[in-house]
């Protein structure tokens, strides 16, 4: 049974950072593209990063470049989001989510088949 569970959330404040961790269980992380994904009250889900499966390959909003950056460790069947420089409007609920197609468009939520329950960050002082 396929599953993936956040952790690492929190209330920071800006200029801040949070290492949102994704640990996978039921299938191999290395096979499927994992992505992060945001979500805000009234809001439609918002793809963040994605990292592709059998290689290093990333891909970043751009909302968030050169701030987050997304990676996987095998061995542990997880995958990592470390988020720097924290801002108030990265507050939201972040989700990770597992895809076995590859996809150019790994920013759409309906491109994801298992999704893990979320877990909210805040950014604030």
């Amino acid at each position: 049974q396929a599953q993936l569970v956040e952790s690492g959330g929190g209330l920071v404040q800006p200029g801040g950072s949070l290492r949102l961790s994704c640990v996978v269980s039921g299938f191999n992380v290395n096979e499927y593209a994992i992505g992060w994904f945001r979500q805000t009250p009234g809001k439609e889900y918002e793809g963040v990063s994605v990292i592709r499966a059998f290689a290093q390959i990333t891909e970043y909003a751009d909302s968030v470049k050169g701030r987050f950056t997304i990676s996987r460790d095998n061995r542990k069947n997880t995958v990592y989001l470390q988020m720097n420089n924290l801002k108030p409007e990265d507050t939201a609920s972040y989700h990770c989510a597992a895809s076995p197609a590859p996809s150019s468009q790994w920013y759409l939520y309906e491109r994801y088949t298992y999704w893990g329950q979320g877990l909210q960050v805040t950014v604030s002082s």
